[in-house]
C-alpha cells in the first residue's frame, strides 16, 4: 500500500497497539491485559500481533478503552510508556544508523530541522487520515489536525501522551538530551488541533 493510499484509508503503524500490549501486563497482569483488549475488540492481536498497517479506528478504540477503564492519569502513563517503546523500536529498526550518527553530530537546530523533514515524510504512519504539519524553530511546533486518537475523546487535559512520548524520546536521542515535548493544545480538550512544542 502506498503512503497516500494508507493515509486516505485511515491506517496507522501497529506500534500504537503492540507497544501498549507490551506495557500493560506489568500493570494488569496477563488476564487483565486480555480483558482490556477484548473490551476494545482487539483480543486477537495478543496472540497474533499485527505486523502491518492497522485501521486507525482500532488504535483509537484501544486508547479510548484505556482511558475508560484505567482513568486518564494511568492511561496516560501507559500511553507514554508505549510511545517511548515505539521510539526505541524506530531507533533500532527504522532509522538508519548512518543517519542517526549524522544527526547526533549536527548542531541541534539543524538536526531538528532534518529530523522534522523525515517525520513529515512518514507522518501517514502515525497520523493516519489526520493532517500533520511541522515548523522548525525554537520551539519546534508539530500539529495534527483531525487526530484519529482524539476522535470521540473528551478530556480536561491534553490526551496525546503516546505521540508526546514518541517525539520526545526521538528528539532526546537524536537532537538534544534535554528535549521536552509539551502538548499545548489538544482536540480532545476542544482545541482546533493537537499542538506539540519541542523545547530545549
Amino acid at each position: 500500500m502506498t503512503a497516500a493510499a494508507a493515509a486516505s484509508a485511515g491506517r496507522i503503524g501497529p506500534n500504537a497497539i503492540t507497544r501498549v500490549a507490551e506495557v500493560l501486563p506489568a500493570l494488569l497482569g496477563e488476564a487483565g491485559t486480555r480483558a482490556l483488549f477484548e473490551a476494545a475488540g482487539l483480543g486477537g492481536y495478543l496472540s497474533q500481533p499485527p505486523e502491518g498497517m492497522v485501521d486507525e479506528t482500532e488504535v483509537a478504540r484501544l486508547h479510548r478503552v484505556l482511558r475508560q477503564q484505567l482513568g486518564p492519569a494511568v492511561a496516560g502513563q501507559v500511553a507514554r510508556s508505549a510511545g517511548m517503546r515505539t521510539a526505541d523500536y524506530l531507533l533500532a529498526r527504522r532509522i538508519p544508523k548512518p543517519v542517526q550518527w549524522l544527526l547526533k553530530r549536527l548542531p541541534p537546530v539543524l538536526a531538528a530541522r532534518v529530523l522534522l523533514q523525515a517525520i513529515g515524510r512518514h507522518a501517514w504512519t502515525f497520523a493516519g487520515s489526520g493532517q500533520f504539519q511541522a515548523v522548525a524553530g525554537r520551539p519546534c511546533v508539530l500539529t495534527i489536525r483531525d487526530n484519529p486518537l482524539c476522535r470521540g475523546v473528551a478530556s480536561a487535559q491534553p490526551a496525546c501522551d503516546f505521540y508526546s512520548a514518541t517525539f520526545e524520546r526521538l528528539f532526546q536521542v537524536l537532537v538534544h538530551p534535554a528535549m521536552q515535548v509539551v502538548e499545548t493544545q489538544c482536540e480532545a480538550r476542544g482545541d482546533p488541533v493537537c499542538r506539540f512544542e519541542l523545547r530545549w
